[in-house]
């Protein structure tokens, strides 16, 4: 059984929010990436892009969502899928949330436009 905890040294701190990373290739997982994502008050993601499906489960608070020019939001209690290649951005609403984050492995970031494809630190 390999139990994985947080760590300081699988979190990652943005002006976004912090990321801490769970299961993950460097954990012992060859095929899912999980994280915890804390959001401060009305504090958001960049617009972006991840190149493989990813579903955030809400633990805490809510967050609206911007999705391939969609909007929608997103309470605890619930999920939302996100299309792998789908240009997105969350962000929290009216106080901080939490999700709980599961992806295939070897998902890379991009910035919707760029050619750069940039690894996901909390993910590996």
């Amino acid at each position: 059984m390999n139990v994985i905890s947080e760590s300081e040294q699988r979190t990652t701190t943005t002006p976004a929010g912090s990321m801490f990373g769970l299961a993950g290739p460097s954990q012992g997982s060859s095929e899912v990436s999980t994280w915890r994502v804390e959001l401060g008050a009305n504090a958001g993601t960049p617009v972006h892009i991840i190149d493989r499906e990813q579903v955030w489960m809400l633990v805490s608070g809510e967050m609206a969502v911007e999705l391939e020019g969609e909007t929608g939001s997103v309470r605890a209690g619930q999920a939302i899928v996100v299309p792998a290649g789908a240009v997105r951005r969350l962000a929290s609403v009216g106080g901080p949330a939490q999700a709980l984050v599961a992806m295939p492995v070897g998902g890379k970031a991009m910035l919707p436009g760029g050619e750069e494809r940039i690894p996901i630190p909390w993910a590996e």
